[in-house]
Protein backbone atom coordinates (compact mmCIF):
# COMPACT_ATOMS: atom_id res chain seq x y z
CA UNK A 1 0.00 0.00 0.00
CA UNK A 2 0.80 3.24 -0.46
CA UNK A 3 0.98 6.68 1.56
CA UNK A 4 -1.77 7.84 -0.62
CA UNK A 5 -3.90 4.68 0.00
CA UNK A 6 -2.74 4.50 3.57
CA UNK A 7 -3.80 8.00 4.06
CA UNK A 8 -6.98 7.50 2.21
CA UNK A 9 -7.70 4.54 4.22
CA UNK A 10 -6.96 6.70 7.73
CA UNK A 11 -9.62 9.43 6.13
CA UNK A 12 -12.70 6.96 5.44
CA UNK A 13 -12.10 5.42 9.57
CA UNK A 14 -12.20 8.97 10.76
CA UNK A 15 -14.83 9.86 7.90
CA UNK A 16 -16.93 6.70 9.45
CA UNK A 17 -16.23 7.76 12.98
CA UNK A 18 -17.55 11.15 12.59
CA UNK A 19 -20.27 9.54 11.00
CA UNK A 20 -20.89 7.42 14.19
CA UNK A 21 -20.33 10.11 16.54
CA UNK A 22 -23.05 12.47 14.81
CA UNK A 23 -25.66 9.32 14.64
CA UNK A 24 -26.23 9.22 18.16
CA UNK A 25 -27.43 12.78 18.81
CA UNK A 26 -29.68 12.46 15.61
CA UNK A 27 -31.21 9.27 16.73
CA UNK A 28 -31.93 10.92 20.12
CA UNK A 29 -33.26 13.95 18.64
CA UNK A 30 -35.60 11.75 16.56
CA UNK A 31 -37.02 10.05 19.84
CA UNK A 32 -37.41 13.08 21.61
CA UNK A 33 -39.44 14.42 18.68
CA UNK A 34 -41.42 10.92 18.51
CA UNK A 35 -42.29 11.56 22.17
CA UNK A 36 -43.24 15.49 21.65
CA UNK A 37 -45.33 13.91 19.17
CA UNK A 38 -46.78 11.70 21.17
CA UNK A 39 -47.71 14.18 23.99
CA UNK A 40 -49.31 16.41 21.56
CA UNK A 41 -51.55 13.99 20.20
CA UNK A 42 -52.47 13.15 23.80
CA UNK A 43 -53.23 16.55 24.87
CA UNK A 44 -55.35 17.33 21.73
CA UNK A 45 -57.22 13.93 22.31
CA UNK A 46 -57.73 15.50 26.01
CA UNK A 47 -58.42 19.07 24.87
CA UNK A 48 -62.01 17.54 23.25
CA UNK A 49 -63.82 16.62 26.06
CA UNK A 50 -62.79 19.68 27.66
CA UNK A 51 -63.71 22.06 24.72
CA UNK A 52 -67.21 20.35 24.89
CA UNK A 53 -67.58 20.86 28.85
CA UNK A 54 -66.51 24.73 28.58
CA UNK A 55 -69.15 24.81 25.44
CA UNK A 56 -71.72 22.94 27.18
CA UNK A 57 -71.03 25.54 30.15
CA UNK A 58 -70.79 29.09 28.30
CA UNK A 59 -74.70 27.90 26.90
CA UNK A 60 -75.86 27.27 30.57
CA UNK A 61 -73.97 30.57 31.66
CA UNK A 62 -75.88 32.15 28.59
CA UNK A 63 -79.55 30.96 29.89
CA UNK A 64 -79.14 32.07 33.09
CA UNK A 65 -77.93 35.55 31.92
CA UNK A 66 -81.17 35.61 29.88
CA UNK A 67 -83.46 34.70 32.97
CA UNK A 68 -81.41 37.87 34.88
CA UNK A 69 -82.04 39.57 31.77
CA UNK A 70 -85.74 39.01 32.17
CA UNK A 71 -86.10 39.36 36.25
CA UNK A 72 -83.64 43.00 35.49
CA UNK A 73 -86.67 44.07 32.86
CA UNK A 74 -89.58 43.22 35.02
CA UNK A 75 -87.77 44.83 38.39
CA UNK A 76 -87.44 48.31 36.52
CA UNK A 77 -91.06 48.16 34.93
CA UNK A 78 -91.76 47.89 38.36
CA UNK A 79 -89.55 50.70 39.55
CA UNK A 80 -91.22 52.64 36.77
CA UNK A 81 -94.93 51.96 38.21
CA UNK A 82 -93.94 52.42 41.57
CA UNK A 83 -92.48 55.93 40.71
CA UNK A 84 -95.42 56.74 38.84
CA UNK A 85 -97.92 55.79 41.70
CA UNK A 86 -95.94 57.49 44.22
CA UNK A 87 -95.82 60.96 41.60
CA UNK A 88 -99.89 60.48 41.61
CA UNK A 89 -100.16 59.63 45.27
CA UNK A 90 -98.14 63.10 45.58
CA UNK A 91 -100.24 64.71 43.29
CA UNK A 92 -103.41 64.13 44.31
CA UNK A 93 -103.36 63.00 47.89
CA UNK A 94 -100.42 65.01 49.50
CA UNK A 95 -101.70 68.22 49.28
CA UNK A 96 -104.87 67.42 50.64
CA UNK A 97 -103.06 65.47 53.34
CA UNK A 98 -100.65 67.86 53.71
CA UNK A 99 -103.11 70.51 54.51
CA UNK A 100 -105.36 68.08 57.08
CA UNK A 101 -102.10 67.92 58.84
CA UNK A 102 -101.81 71.52 59.26
CA UNK A 103 -104.98 71.52 60.26
CA UNK A 104 -105.13 69.50 62.75
CA UNK A 105 -102.10 70.49 64.05
CA UNK A 106 -103.35 74.06 64.56
CA UNK A 107 -106.46 72.51 66.13
CA UNK A 108 -104.00 70.48 68.58
CA UNK A 109 -102.50 73.14 69.42
CA UNK A 110 -105.60 75.99 69.99
CA UNK A 111 -106.97 73.21 72.10
CA UNK A 112 -103.59 72.76 74.34
CA UNK A 113 -103.91 76.70 74.25
CA UNK A 114 -107.25 77.16 75.57
CA UNK A 115 -106.88 74.09 78.24
CA UNK A 116 -103.98 76.17 79.66
CA UNK A 117 -105.97 79.22 79.90
CA UNK A 118 -109.04 77.57 81.39
CA UNK A 119 -107.00 76.08 83.71
CA UNK A 120 -104.64 79.34 84.57
CA UNK A 121 -108.31 80.74 85.07
CA UNK A 122 -109.51 78.19 87.58
CA UNK A 123 -106.59 78.11 89.25
CA UNK A 124 -106.78 82.00 90.32
CA UNK A 125 -110.30 81.75 91.33
CA UNK A 126 -109.78 78.56 93.65
CA UNK A 127 -106.60 80.25 95.10
CA UNK A 128 -108.69 83.47 95.58
CA UNK A 129 -111.61 81.02 97.02
CA UNK A 130 -109.19 79.40 99.13
CA UNK A 131 -107.75 82.64 100.70
CA UNK A 132 -110.84 84.24 101.47
CA UNK A 133 -111.77 81.00 103.38
CA UNK A 134 -109.22 80.97 105.77
CA UNK A 135 -108.95 84.10 106.37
Amino acid sequence: MSAGQIAALIAAGAFVLLVLLLAIPLIKLGRTLDEATIAIRKAHENADPLLIGANDTITHVNTQLERVDGITANAQAVTGNVSALSSVFTATLGSPLVKTAAFSYGVSKAIRARRKAKARTEGRHTRGRKGIGKS
